[in-house]
């Protein structure tokens, strides 16, 4: 059973940053696409940013530019940093892990993000 630790939310002002971290509890990345999601209150869960099957990287259009997906595969850990925060990226933040060949979706507990006006 993979298990995914976020950590790094927070309360930060409009303009600040924060990173997120994903800890996966296994060396999964060559076997699963790693990507950030988001559910806000009364929303649906939207994905952020991902790796592609390919080695790229996705973004939705209202982080690009904004926020960046990175990986450390020595840690087993994923990262997203956001930068210039604004009051309508609040919400909780998922890492997600995608094991395609297998069909499997794994998530994470979830971390706050908070940005004030």
């Amino acid at each position: 059973q993979v298990q995914l630790v976020e950590s790094g939310g927070g309360l930060v002002q409009t303009g600040g940053s924060l990173r997120l971290s994903c800890a996966a509890s296994e060396s999964i990345f060559r076997f699963a696409v790693m990507g950030w999601f988001r559910q806000a209150p009364g929303k649906q869960r939207e994905l952020v940013a991902r790796f592609t099957s390919g080695g790229g990287t996705n973004y939705a259009d209202s982080v690009k530019g904004r926020f960046t997906i990175s990986r450390d595969n020595a840690k087993n850990t994923v990262y997203l940093q956001m930068n210039s925060l604004k009051p309508e990226d609040t919400a909780v933040y998922y890492c997600n892990a995608d094991f395609r060949q297998v069909a499997k979706i794994y998530w994470g507990q979830g971390t706050q993000v908070t940005v004030s006006s």
